[in-house]
């Protein structure tokens, strides 16, 4: 349980809901099991806004650089060696992508501040435990509350509208592997540009593609552009996520100097905790542990979020 010197900076205190406490209980997670079938998903209009425009931008740069470079090179070998891996890791990023913001972050069920979960605890007399004034839950150690998806996040990294969700326990690989295949399929586009534009030059523009020379040009300069600013933001994330993961530390916790009273498992038990196992080649598969989620209806005063 949370110390009451680590809680006093980032909660309220509110006493635990009593037996005459009108708050609906019904509205709250069913079992985990059942939670584990679903796919979260966050009503932000803000993020789902920027997740369409991700995947926008991923398919319009899939788009230049296959029709507009590889097809109508002349060297077969160079657009197929080409074409099938841009198009792998586009995959891959745009897997992430959904993995990232369908799984649910690590949602402390809503609710459950109530006298009998309180009991069914078996605290230590003088044990401390905080409820959130806002989501109505009790308060694991290292949870923070997000006020876009309305509920505590255990482990919360922070909330990224690109991904519309939070970052948090169960999700941080996914948005690891996101932001890493995006940079690699960003470095891979500049140097495709970079290639194509000398291809054009020397070739005086007249067969380096089937669109006209203008029309070329912007598509090209466009997605120089898009490839180098996504380059810049998914490389840092990668690396402050990384360097989280190894010091066993969220961001959130990194801004507040919030000092540590977990134990903590830095480098590779940190990278095994977030990835699961030891280092193979899966830490980099997104299908990892996937499975078609069952319809569910859920009431919408519960929250932001609906599971299918």
């Amino acid at each position: 349980m949370p110390s009451s010197g680590h809680r006093l900076r980032d909660v309220e205190h509110h006493p635990l809901l009593t037996e005459n406490d009108s708050y609906d209980s019904s509205s709250s997670s069913s079992s985990e099991a059942d939670v584990a079938d679903r796919v979260w998903f966050i009503r932000d209009g803000c993020g789902m806004i920027c997740a369409i425009m991700t995947w926008l931008l991923v398919v319009y740069a899939d788009f230049v650089v296959t029709f507009v470079m590889l097809l109508p090179s002349k060297d077969f070998w160079y657009s197929v060696v080409n074409g099938v891996l841009f198009n792998c890791l586009a995959v891959l990023a745009l897997s992430s992508h959904l993995r990232t913001m369908l799984t649910d972050p690590g949602a402390v069920p809503r609710g459950n501040a109530t006298k009998e979960y309180m009991e069914s605890l078996q605290l230590k007399p003088g044990e401390v435990i905080y409820k959130c004034p806002k989501c109505c839950c009790i308060k694991p150690e290292r949870a923070h509350h997000c006020s876009i998806c309305k509920r505590c996040i255990r482990k919360m990294d922070h909330h990224c509208p690109w991904v519309n969700n939070c970052v948090g326990e169960k999700n941080q690989r996914f948005f690891v592997l996101f932001t890493m295949y995006i940079a690699l399929s960003s470095v891979h586009a500049l140097i495709l540009c970079g290639l194509q534009f000398v291809s054009c030059v020397r070739g005086q523009w007249t067969e380096c593609s089937d669109f006209s020379p203008p029309v070329t040009v912007i598509l090209l300069v466009f997605l120089c552009l898009e490839s180098l600013l996504f380059f810049t933001f998914t490389a840092v994330m990668f690396g402050t996520q990384i360097h989280s993961i190894c010091n066993d530390e969220t961001e959130i916790e990194r801004l507040k100097s919030e000092k540590p009273t977990w134990e903590r498992r830095l480098r590779w038990e940190g990278m095994r905790s977030v990835f699961g196992g030891p280092p193979s080649l899966l830490w980099m598969n997104p299908f990892v542990g996937f499975r078609f989620g069952r319809l569910q209806t859920r009431p919408r005063k519960g929250g932001p979020e609906f599971s299918v």
